[in-house]
């Protein structure tokens, strides 16, 4: 998460820690102002008036507010001489956030008490990782566990909001689908990418391969994740990025709400919180329901369905909550393969059945195989190639993760693109309207305003996960040297606008310990979507995650030790 945000300033981080001791606490920060006007002089069309935009600032205990007259992001256009051209967008509906507690005013003891009642909560109900200071603890289950790191209490989020992310899953899900199909257009806009970036190529190669064979998935699934955050100043739910890969915490993330949930339930009344403002949330049995219909389509009672997994996974426990409601659920029984095994122990059959250990396999799902560092050698490119030439259902093929890459995102952004893929208008402007701005590094005027202003932009590659993104200067630094250059190196980039979401005093618990500190959050819808031929079996949103972060930090993932779970409070 957090791959559009992090703080401008340089502040201390003004963290402290409570070691089930307690500690004092300080003010919930005030809300934006409701009175403010806010312009939009953003747009679609890659023209981004940088003047006026403001730098959000921020004090501990309090949040400064932004001019009532500065010219901000949101729902007019102002025609300022600086922007160019310009096209009016409609405007999201703005809700503000509601305080959701008064953390000045909360007992210490009951907050050792809500810590205390967390952890045991965690470790009953499986809401564990594993522990990377045991060696042996992302290789054997049961071995070196730790909680997950979590939020103590839920985050206000407006409910118009969460409505809306829930709203567009599945037209993202048939988005997807639809640009999975286009072969041409997946490989034109990846073209300059795959001279520049080693692990794009090797994944286009495979593509390439598939359609000079004509392969057709007729089975087609998707388990997928759009990421977004509330920026402060517009008001608008922004998409950081939409996961087709490997699209993780379904299983971590609903233990999340339901521990939410059960410390209001308990301590509610005395913090005047309601539990049933926190929405349900079944992401793991949805996601399971969508893999046993996939198996169901296949049609083979006796095949597997079967987990690609990194030789190492600390996360595994996620992982297994997902392959547990496949067995208990739908009686369908999953096995566990790394890439390097899959080529040892693979083969296809004449009619394209997929054997891994001599064991058929009707459906493959992917929670590795999206990082370069999956791939050390030719094993792995072996095995990913071994499943897509198969008839097992991918999940996702190689079509549907090439239609996650950064580039294809930005791409679609693009003005009229997505009416290529899409024929509803109304769904495309519900779509359009969560895009943030997004440039190609081609264009020479983006890139000159990225170099004056580089705090308004994110740099990223074609990667997922967190670490690998420029922020502030090093966005200027790195523009300034593929300038000096000269190489075809920018195409392994995009510019993002930079979000800049409320930040909001919270408690974060990581290894037994809580801390509070200023944080900002991001959240994740995900979506489930199965076709076999014309028919559309599966089209649903499918449950969120919730990640929470200090805003001090610039880059995000719960895996990665940017952020903690968390769950959402209706505001």
């Amino acid at each position: 998460m957090g791959v559009a945000y992090s703080s401008l300033l340089s502040l201390s981080p003004c963290t402290a820690t409570i070691h089930i001791t307690g500690s004092s606490l300080f003010p919930y920060a005030s809300k934006a102002n409701p009175e403010r006007v806010i312009n939009s002089i953003f747009n679609h069309t890659n023209n981004i008036c940088l003047a006026n935009l403001q730098k959000p600032t921020k004090k501990f205990g309090s949040f400064s507010r932004f001019s009532h007259n500065s010219t901000c992001l949101g729902s007019k256009i102002v025609p300022l001489k600086c922007c160019g051209k310009v096209r009016e967008m409609e405007t999201q509906e703005r809700i503000l956030q509601k305080p959701l507690i008064d953390f000045h005013g909360i007992d210490e003891e009951l907050v050792q008490k809500m810590v205390y009642d967390a952890l045991v909560w965690s470790s009953l109900h499986g809401l564990v990782v594993g522990d990377k200071s045991v060696q042996r603890s992302g290789k054997v289950p049961g071995v070196g566990l730790v909680h997950a790191p979590f939020a103590l209490l839920p985050m206000a989020f407006p409910e118009s909001h969460w409505n809306l992310a829930c709203e567009v899953a599945p037209i993202f899900n048939e988005l997807i689908d639809r640009v999975s199909l286009d072969g041409k257009f997946l490989q034109d806009a990846l073209s300059r990418t795959k001279k520049v970036d080693a692990f794009t190529s090797g994944l286009l190669d495979i593509h390439s391969k598939m359609l000079e064979i004509n392969k057709k998935e007729e089975i087609r699934l998707g388990l997928h994740r759009s990421d977004y955050m509330l920026d402060e100043q517009t008001k608008f739910l922004l998409q950081i990025e939409l996961n087709t890969i490997s699209a993780s915490f379904p299983g971590l993330g609903c233990r999340v709400s339901e521990l939410h949930r059960s410390l209001l339930n308990y301590h509610g009344e005395h913090i005047g919180l309601d539990p049933r403002r926190i929405p349900g949330n079944t992401s793991a049995d949805k996601f399971a329901e969508a893999l046993a219909k996939a198996w169901t389509e296949y049609n083979r009672p006796r095949a597997l369905v079967m987990v690609v997994v990194q030789p190492e996974e600390r996360n595994m426990y996620d992982q297994h909550w997902l392959c547990a409601a496949l067995k208990d659920r739908h009686n369908v029984t999953t096995i566990r393969k790394t890439l390097a095994e899959i080529d040892k122990e693979g083969e296809i059959l004449p009619d394209g059945t997929l054997l891994v250990g001599g064991q058929e396999i009707s459906v493959v799902y992917f929670r590795a195989g999206y990082a370069p560092t999956d791939y050390p050698s030719e094993a792995e490119w072996r095995a990913r190639l071994l499943m897509e030439q198969s008839s097992a259902v991918k999940c996702p093929s190689i079509s549907y993760h090439l239609a996650g890459t950064k580039k294809i995102q930005q791409e679609l952004a693009k003005p009229k693109m997505l009416e290529r893929f899409l024929e509803n208008k109304e769904d495309i402007s519900k779509l359009q309207k969560c895009f943030a701005g997004l440039w190609s590094l081609e264009d020479s005027d983006i890139i000159k305003k990225a170099i004056e202003r580089p705090e308004l932009f994110v740099m990223k590659p074609q990667r997922e996960g967190g670490g690998n993104n420029f922020y502030g200067d090093d966005v200027r630094t790195n523009l300034v040297r593929l300038q000096k250059e000269g190489t075809q190196e920018d195409a392994a980039y995009i510019l993002m606008q930079r979000i800049f979401p409320a930040v909001s005093p919270t408690f974060l618990v990581r290894e037994g310990i809580c801390h509070k500190d200023h944080a900002i959050s991001e959240l994740g819808v995900y979506g489930a979507y199965l076709r076999n031929k014309e028919k559309v079996i599966v089209n649903e949103q499918c449950g969120y995650l919730m990640r929470t972060k200090v805003s001090s930090s610039n880059e995000g993932g719960v895996a990665a030790g940017f952020a903690v779970l968390d769950s959402i409070y209706l505001s």
